[in-house]
């Protein structure tokens, strides 16, 4: 189901957090690479001007990258924003493309391939996959009209995956309040950044069975929303698979009609509506709904968090060749 208005044109850290970013520089590849940030640009904007829902699909292969690995930050063997979730299967481990957040969900893969192919051309083997992730989730932002930050790099990518730690660690869109603030702090990310980084459910789409209890069960929706939605949304059978838009309003343009729509009972997760129903997050959904640069400021702040948690950097890790399989 397509959105109905698509546009006209495609801080204070934990002190963990500070460590991993003192580790990071915005310019790490100004020598190494001058052309590296310019050649992800490119690559995204073609992608998304291609498929507007593309953009949301990479921004969200960063945030799953970024959250499975990093739940003790201080075992330097889990990692947070590492290139994981690129993996394929080995006989050595399962990776995190199959686990129930990511499976039939998941998708870019080809994109990044291909913007790792161009990196690869003007630059061998210097910019690392995950770094990679996080300028295409920059990029996939500003295409689709929203802020832009400074990404810090440096990177490196692991070796391994888990698809354990990405059954467990990736929020659910059935999550109640406590959960969210709880698995967000686990990677010291506060509710502040929580509540932001959930407006990246601006763009995008979900399938039809992470949403189909709230469209049948849940009374704290919309009606006219749960009616439109059970059209393209079986209560049983086929169909789990089926798309609809997290935000029906603009869907492929980064604004805050996600908080809009969240003051109006018209969340389409449980999760989603869970940040606005009476809870500790109201206020601030309140704010985000009437004040666009504020969300934009929020968002690009807890960006910048979220990819400083736990990387592999110095000799840790590797840079790969090809951002599916180990060197």
């Amino acid at each position: 189901m397509a959105c109905i208005h698509p546009p006209s044109c495609l801080l204070a850290f934990f002190f963990f957090a500070a460590i991993a970013s003192a580790q990071l520089s915005s310019t790490f590849y100004s020598t190494s690479c001058p052309l590296a940030i310019q050649t992800i640009r490119l690559a995204v904007r073609a992608a998304v001007a291609k498929e507007a829902r593309m953009g949301a699909s990479l921004l969200r292969l960063h945030f799953h990258d970024c959250f499975v690995n990093a739940t003790d930050v201080v075992d330097d063997h889990k990692q947070g924003c590492d290139g994981s979730v690129l993996l394929d299967d080995t006989s050595s481990f399962t990776g995190e493309k199959t686990a129930v957040p990511n499976n039939n969900s998941l998708r870019g893969f080809d994109v990044i391939d291909n913007i790792k192919s161009q990196v690869e051309a003007v630059c061998k083997q210097v910019v690392s996959c995950a770094d990679i992730l996080a300028v295409a989730a920059r990029e996939s932002v500003a295409a689709l009209g929203g802020p832009l930050w400074t990404v810090q790099l440096g990177r490196r990518d692991a070796t391994t995956a888990s698809l354990d730690a990405a059954n467990t660690e990736i929020p659910s869109p059935k999550s109640d309040l406590d959960d969210l603030i709880s698995a967000y702090s686990k990677k010291g990310l506060g509710t502040t950044d929580m509540v932001a980084l959930s407006g990246a459910h601006t763009i995008g789409q979900a399938r039809c069975i992470s949403f189909r209890d709230r469209i049948y069960n849940e009374t704290s929706i919309d009606s006219s929303l749960a009616t439109s939605r059970q059209s393209n949304c079986p209560s049983s059978g086929d169909g789990d698979d089926n798309l609809s838009p997290l935000d029906a309003v603009t869907c492929t343009l980064f604004d805050n009609f996600y908080f809009r729509n969240l003051v109006k009972k018209k969340g389409l997760l449980h999760s989603d509506q869970q940040l606005f129903g009476g809870g500790s997050t109201d206020s601030l959904v309140t704010t985000y709904s009437t004040n666009t640069a504020r969300f934009f400021s929020d968002f690009a702040a807890a960006m910048v968090k979220m990819g400083n948690i736990s990387p592999l950097t110095g000799t840790d890790g590797e840079v790969r060749l090809n951002c599916r399989k180990t060197n």
